[in-house]
C-alpha cells in the first residue's frame, strides 16, 4: 500500500470518527430541546418552558469563561469534553425521576441549566477537536453536517415513539450524552490549545473584539444580530406545543423539516454568495423570519396545513442565510489575530444576550424578578392561556397513539384533530396563537427595516 493511499485511508477514518462525535453531540441536544415545550405542557409544567429554554443562553454566556479559564489550558480537549458529557448525561437521566411532577418544575429548570452548563462548552471543544485533526477547513462542513443529521434523527426518534410529549426525551438525550462521553475518551489526543500560556484577560473578556464595534457597519450588524435573536426564541420555545395543538401527531418529526431544509440551503450558500452579497443574504434571512411568523399567525385560525409546514421549512433559510453569513462576515472583518475573539463575541451577543431576553419575553417573564418583560402591542404578544386545556382535550380524545416508523414520515406532513374537540375552545385558542405569533413577526420586521437602512458595508465574502 502506498503512503498516499494510507494517508487517504487515515483521513477517511478520522472524518468518520469526528462525524460520529458531531452526530451524537447534536442528537443529545435535539432529543429534548425541540419538543421541550410540548413535553412540559403535556406534563402540567408549562410554567417552566421559559426557564427551561432560557437555560441555553445563560450557559452560552458562561461557556466562553470556562473554555478560556479551564478547558483550553489544563487538560486535553477530548478528556474535558468526555467528562462534561458524562456529567451532563447523568443530569438528563435524573430529570424524569427527581423532577417529573408539576410541583417540581422549579427543580427541573435548575437541572436543565446544570446540564446546559456542561453541554455548551462542548460546542467549542468539538470544533477544536475537529479543526485539529483535519487537513484544511474545507473539510469541516462535511463533518459538521452530521450534527444536523443527528438533530434530525433525534426528532424522528421522538416523533416515531411518541416520546415528544413526555419526559422520556430527557432519558433519550441522557443516553446519547453518556455514549458520547465514553466515545470521547477514544478520540484522537487534542492537547489544550493554550497550555503553558499566561492568562490573558483581554482575550478572555473579548476586549480586542469589542473594538470592532467602533466600525459603524459592524456595530449595526452586532446590534441587529442581537435583536433578531429575540424573536428567534419564539420559534424554539413555542413551535412544538403550537404544532401539537393544531393537530400534528408526530410533532418532533415535523420539526425536523427545518433541519432538512437547513442542509439543502447550506449546500447552496456558495451559489447565493456569488450573486447576492452579504447584505442581501442577511436581509433575505431576516425576511424569512418575518414570513415564518406571519405564516404561523394566519395559519393558526385558518388551520392551513401548508402554511404551517412552509413556516417550519423556512428555518433552513432563516438559519443559513443569517447565521452562516454572519459568521463569515465576522471572519472577514476581524483581524486574523482576534478572529476567535470576534466569533466568541458574536455567539455571546446572539445565543447569549439575544436569546436570554428572547425566552423571557416569549414567556411573559421578568428580569431577575424585578423588571417585567411581558411586552405586548395591543393584543399581539399576549400569552396563550388556553393551550394547556386544548392539549389535554386532544390527548384525552385521541388516547394513546402509537406510530410505526414509516407512519411517522406520513404524519410529518399531515394534521388532524379529533371531532369531539370543543369548537369554541379550538377557535379561541387559535386566535390567541394568532396574536402570539404576530408579535415576533413585528419585532423581526422592525429589525429588518433597521438593518436595511443603516448597514452599508460592501465587504465581499471570499469563498
Amino acid at each position: 500500500m502506498t503512503s498516499s493511499t494510507q494517508t487517504t485511508s487515515g483521513q477517511g477514518s478520522m472524518t468518520t470518527v469526528l462525524s460520529v462525535m458531531m452526530f451524537l453531540q447534536f442528537f443529545t441536544w435535539g432529543a429534548w430541546f425541540a419538543t421541550l415545550g410540548l413535553a412540559l405542557t403535556k406534563t402540567g409544567m408549562g410554567d417552566a418552558i421559559g426557564g427551561g429554554y432560557g437555560s441555553a443562553p445563560l450557559a452560552a454566556i458562561i461557556a466562553p469563561l470556562f473554555l478560556g479559564l479551564v478547558a483550553d489550558r489544563f487538560l486535553p480537549s477530548q478528556i474535558v469534553m468526555g467528562g462534561l458529557m458524562l456529567i451532563g448525561g447523568g443530569i438528563l437521566l435524573s430529570i424524569p425521576h427527581v423532577a417529573g411532577s408539576p410541583e417540581q418544575s422549579g427543580l427541573l429548570v435548575w437541572l436543565i441549566l446544570a446540564h446546559m452548563l456542561c453541554y455548551m462548552p462542548t460546542l467549542g471543544l468539538s470544533n477544536t477537536i475537529a479543526f485539529s485533526h483535519i487537513p484544511n477547513q474545507n473539510k469541516f462542513p462535511v463533518i459538521r453536517v452530521w450534527g444536523t443529521i443527528g438533530w434530525i434523527v433525534a426528532g424522528l426518534v421522538v416523533g416515531t415513539t411518541g416520546w415528544d410529549g413526555t419526559l422520556t426525551i430527557f432519558t433519550l438525550g441522557g443516553i446519547s450524552a453518556v455514549l458520547l462521553g465514553l466515545f470521547c475518551f477514544f478520540l484522537p489526543n487534542t492537547p489544550p490549545p493554550l497550555k503553558g500560556q499566561p492568562m490573558n484577560l483581554r482575550s478572555l473578556f473579548m476586549v480586542d473584539a469589542l473594538r470592532l464595534l467602533t466600525d459603524w457597519n459592524f456595530l449595526v450588524f452586532a446590534v441587529c444580530s442581537t435583536l433578531i435573536c429575540i424573536p428567534l426564541a419564539y420559534y424554539y420555545g413555542s413551535t412544538s406545543q403550537f404544532l401539537g395543538q393544531t393537530g400534528f401527531i408526530a410533532t418532533g418529526a415535523t420539526m425536523t423539516l427545518g433541519q432538512m431544509s437547513e442542509i439543502i440551503f447550506m449546500l447552496l450558500i456558495p451559489f447565493f454568495f456569488r450573486r447576492l452579497g452579504v447584505k442581501v443574504m442577511i436581509l433575505v434571512g431576516m425576511a424569512c423570519w418575518v414570513a415564518r411568523y406571519v405564516l404561523f399567525s394566519y395559519g393558526a385560525p385558518s388551520q392551513a396545513t401548508w402554511m404551517l409546514l412552509l413556516a417550519v421549512a423556512l428555518h433552513g433559510i432563516c438559519y443559513d442565510f443569517f447565521f452562516v453569513t454572519g459568521f463569515m462576515y465576522t471572519d472577514q472583518k476581524a483581524p486574523k489575530e482576534i478572529r476567535g475573539q470576534a466569533q466568541g463575541l458574536l455567539v455571546f451577543l446572539t445565543q447569549g444576550i439575544g436569546m436570554f431576553f428572547g425566552y423571557r419575553i416569549m414567556g411573559g417573564g421578568d428580569l431577575f424578578g424585578k423588571v417585567p418583560l411581558n411586552f405586548t402591542i395591543g393584543e399581539y404578544g399576549k400569552q396563550v392561556t388556553q393551550g394547556t386545556e386544548l392539549t389535554s382535550a386532544i390527548d384525552q380524545a385521541r388516547g394513546q397513539v402509537q406510530l410505526g416508523f414509516l407512519e411517522t414520515f406520513g404524519k410529518m406532513f399531515s394534521r388532524s384533530l379529533p371531532e369531539s374537540i370543543n369548537a369554541e375552545l379550538l377557535s379561541s385558542t387559535m386566535l390567541q396563537w394568532k396574536n402570539f405569533w404576530m408579535f415576533p413577526a413585528i419585532m423581526a420586521a422592525g429589525v429588518l427595516v433597521l438593518f436595511s437602512l443603516t448597514f452599508w458595508d460592501k465587504t465581499v465574502i471570499k469563498e
